[in-house]
């Protein structure tokens, strides 16, 4: 049970159940919070989407995301229907919140980009801090990645899973094919383009400094 938005002062027990109870509800709430989050994040959704979404205000979801908050379940049930879920499964899914992330292959707020050069999709979570980002790139026959230097020190680490594709950084270029691995500086311009007959497919991992 989640408890009311208001406080209000509980009656002196002498027992431990009352406690416990308060224990209970603390902990719903606090997994609440990050479970909302969650849910906000994995559909790529801003603060203000959910509450457009929901009629909760930003504020609130907010303070519910921080765990400053406690919501009514008026509250709670239209954050729950925002998502698609229903306020028990909201509830037991917080209560139960998995330490694991998973990002669905059919999640489409994952796709970072997608046009007739390549296919970008996010496989680090879209709230993840950016000191790492991790990618799937799809080039298609003749397709390529072109980028400008990012900041001083990125790195790149690609791995090639289909086909085969030219790596650029700077003045320096090489042919990688399907298995073959590479690192390389990304403070400067660089590219990746399918040489191949076939769609190349290649996971990219990027590090800043």
């Amino acid at each position: 049970m989640l408890v009311a938005t208001k406080k209000i002062p509980a009656k002196k027990t002498s027992g431990a159940p009352a406690a416990q109870a308060a224990a209970d509800a603390e902990s719903i709430n606090e997994n609440l919070g990050r479970r909302v989050k969650k849910l906000r994040a994995d559909r790529g959704w801003s603060l203000e989407e959910l509450a457009s979404a929901s009629g909760v205000s930003r504020s609130m979801l907010s303070e519910i995301e921080r765990e400053r908050a406690n919501p009514t379940l008026s509250v709670t049930y239209r954050i729950a229907r925002a998502f698609g879920l229903t306020l028990q499964d909201l509830i037991e899914s917080a209560d139960c919140a998995s330490s694991i992330q998973i990002i669905r292959a059919d999640d489409r707020a994952q796709i970072f980009r997608s046009d007739k050069q390549c296919q970008i999709r996010t496989l680090s979570p879209l709230n993840l801090e950016k000191d790492v980002e991790f990618y799937e790139v799809r080039l298609p026959v003749g397709g390529a990645l072109r980028s400008q230097a990012h900041v001083d020190g990125t790195r790149e680490f690609l791995t090639v899973e289909e086909g085969m594709v030219d790596l650029e950084s700077g003045s320096s270029r090489e042919a990688l094919a399907k298995g073959d691995s590479a690192t390389y500086r990304v403070d400067v311009a660089h590219a990746i383009i399918n040489t191949g007959k076939r769609e190349a497919v290649l996971f990219l991992v990027v590090i800043y400094r």
